[in-house]
């Protein structure tokens, strides 16, 4: 062998980059290779039906929100219609940067390789995952604590509690949240492509990557602590709300109207709580499973593959944890719009007939017609 061929051989062996490069690249094709042979024959009709589905609701659901919070009789819920407009205004974004790129990838027979010639693709991919994941879960929170200071402290939200302070509060969790998704293009973290090669998001097994667990386990703590925020606010305002309705004994029209919007507003507060929960927690517990056991989908096989059952058990529901998320950003403006017409109707003639049962009991009070409740403002 000659000195020059022992040089370039010596260089190639010493130099770390290049063979964590060459990894990298082996290691994408392996997955486009095993997407080719054993992945799911998964029409491309399906994401571009939710595309078209989640593109549609939300800007729907923007809409309405513009006129509601036009109309001056919504004015004492414009922060909670703001919060709702972001809600339907990040959703769609979402859909609108992360479904063409999937769109693509399955026109191009599940192959990431051709879409993705430049190798950016895939992080631009995670950190849109990241992003547009957990800005719904936190403006969910906010709505939620938005409501309770409603309920809990009318004086203080009144005097405080402004459309300025809550576009304040908005714009502080969109670049908080992009700031932590730009994480791992700075090298804290990884986003890696995912089995069966159609998309990438946060690496959960590759614990030499500087940050990598760091990253993956703030991030299922984060929207854990969430969707726990949520929950506790909800059911506080649940609380308080089914008090005051004791202790009020008016049943002017006045208090009619604000049971009226504070019942639809808390029963829209619940179906996005809902929604949230039953999209996002299944993706979130498996992430920390996976983390805790230092595995990742970037170890799962066909099925047929040698691999341990456990292992495949957890490929499998990671992919449909993540369907599940992904199903969140259409889900949220149509249980919007449905709560808010059709639904909200029946509950609240409902709602209304209960609450004035205590006081049946002791003033006779004719009941209120159906006619004369009207669908909610938001």
């Amino acid at each position: 062998m000659k000195r020059g061929d022992v040089n370039s051989t010596g260089r190639r062996m010493l130099n770390p980059i290049s063979c964590t490069t060459t990894m990298k690249e082996r290691d994408r094709s392996n997955m486009t290779a095993r997407a080719e042979e054993g992945g799911n024959a998964v029409s491309v009709a399906f994401p571009l039906s939710m595309m078209i589905t989640g593109l549609v609701g939300n800007a729907l659901a923007m809409l309405l929100v513009y006129k509601s919070y036009k109309n001056k009789e919504g004015a004492r819920k414009h922060s909670f219609l703001l919060c709702i407009g972001s809600l339907a205004l990040t959703d769609f974004i979402g859909q609108l940067l992360t479904s063409p790129i999937v769109i693509s990838v399955y026109l191009s027979n599940r192959q990431w390789a051709k879409v993705d010639t430049s190798g950016h693709l895939c992080p631009f991919f995670g950190l849109c995952m990241t992003m547009f994941g957990l800005c719904p879960l936190f403006i969910a929170s906010a709505m939620a604590i938005e409501r309770t200071l409603a309920i809990r402290t009318p004086h203080w939200y009144s005097c405080h509690m402004k459309p300025r302070a809550t576009n304040t509060v908005l714009l502080c969790i969109w670049l908080g949240v992009l700031a932590f998704a730009l994480l791992p293009i700075l090298g804290v973290g990884q986003y890696t492509l995912q089995w069966p090669g159609t998309w990438c998001f946060i690496s959960t097994g590759d614990s030499e990557a500087p940050g990598n667990i760091f990253f993956a386990s703030t991030f299922a703590c984060l929207g854990l602590v969430s969707l726990f925020t949520t929950f506790s606010c909800n059911l506080s305002t649940i609380v308080a709300l089914v008090s005051r309705c004791k202790r009020r004994s008016s049943t002017s029209h006045a208090n009619r109207h604000w049971e009226r919007i504070t019942l639809e507003t808390l029963i829209q507060l619940m179906g996005i709580m809902c929604v949230l929960f039953a999209c996002w927690s299944p993706l979130l517990v498996i992430m920390l499973k996976m983390i805790s056991n230092h595995t990742s989908l970037e170890h799962c096989k066909p099925k047929g593959s040698e691999q341990s059952t456990e292992l495949q058990k957890d490929c499998n529901f990671f992919l449909t944890a993540v369907r599940l998320a992904s199903l969140n950003q259409i889900l949220d403006p149509w249980v919007y719009l449905l709560l808010r017409q059709i639904l909200l109707r029946k509950f609240c003639q409902v709602a209304n007939a209960v609450s004035n049962c205590s006081h049946d009991e002791q003033k006779q009070q004719p009941m209120i017609p159906a006619n004369e409740i009207r669908p909610a403002e938001v």
